[in-house]
């Protein structure tokens, strides 16, 4: 794959043709790109072409056909790019999900754990996170259950505090599990398997000597030199 840098430095000047030569076509590309730019949002970020559904080739996006059924290469690629690129995955980016590189990990952790308190002790934050590190792993709607959130209404403030706990990079995302019909074929959108970043990876690859403030620039630096087309407005949203 060529330098995902050169491709966003250039990508307001080049043409659709210029611009086929860099889209992903398979997993191992889009494992690439993510170890190449550091932090890649999964879905449209506010800044143009800067998602992994923008950098797909046609083929790999998403195809909904005549019967209802449909086809969508990016989606079932992100458990692969989670477990072959050692990378994060979670509601990062403004309660977006995405990436964020191995490299880039401990930097991004320091940053937002800085600008997120921990759970106060017997709120429904710290009751979810005990939860889920007292069982290692667990797939969402079984967390949700264990913790007694399975009233009427129930389901999206769950999802609202998981997310919380995502961005301040206490829960990530370890793979996805499908369900699987008669013949044996997984099918669906899947459900996400939570755990903690220090289980998935270790504690000593979520810490780094710098302050967060010095995270931060380093991070924010990366990210004006890979997207030169962005506002600072914009890539603080990325960040904060």
């Amino acid at each position: 794959m060529k330098s995902l840098t050169e491709y966003f430095k250039k990508l307001q000047d080049m043409s659709q043709a210029q611009r086929e030569t860099f889209l992903i076509h398979s997993c191992p590309e889009l494992i690439e790109c993510v170890r190449q730019v550091g932090f890649l949002p999964l879905l449209e970020s506010g800044i143009v072409g800067f998602c992994a559904e923008g950098l797909m080739a046609e083929e790999c996006r998403f195809t909904q056909f005549a019967d209802g059924s449909w086809e969508w290469p990016l989606w079932g690629w992100k458990g692969s790019v989670v477990r072959e690129a050692g990378c994060l995955y979670g509601k990062f980016f403004a309660g977006k999900t995405g990436f964020v590189s191995r490299d880039w990990w401990p930097d991004f952790y320091n940053w937002r754990r800085s600008r997120y308190p921990s759970p106060e002790e017997d709120s429904i934050e710290s009751l979810i996170l005990c939860t889920l590190r007292e069982h290692g792993s667990m797939i969402a709607r079984e967390l949700r259950a264990e913790c007694g959130m399975t009233g009427p209404k129930m389901r999206s403030r769950f999802d609202a505090f998981v997310g919380r706990l995502q961005m301040s990079c206490h829960i990530v995302t370890e793979d996805f599990v499908y369900p699987v019909d008669k013949h044996g074929r997984e099918y669906g959108f899947g459900w996400s398997l939570l755990t903690t970043p220090e289980r998935l990876i270790g504690p000593e690859e979520c810490r780094t000597d710098r302050s967060p403030q010095e995270s931060y620039r380093r991070m924010e630096a990366h990210l004006t030199s890979l997207l030169p087309g962005a506002s600072q407005k914009q890539i603080a949203k990325l960040l904060k």
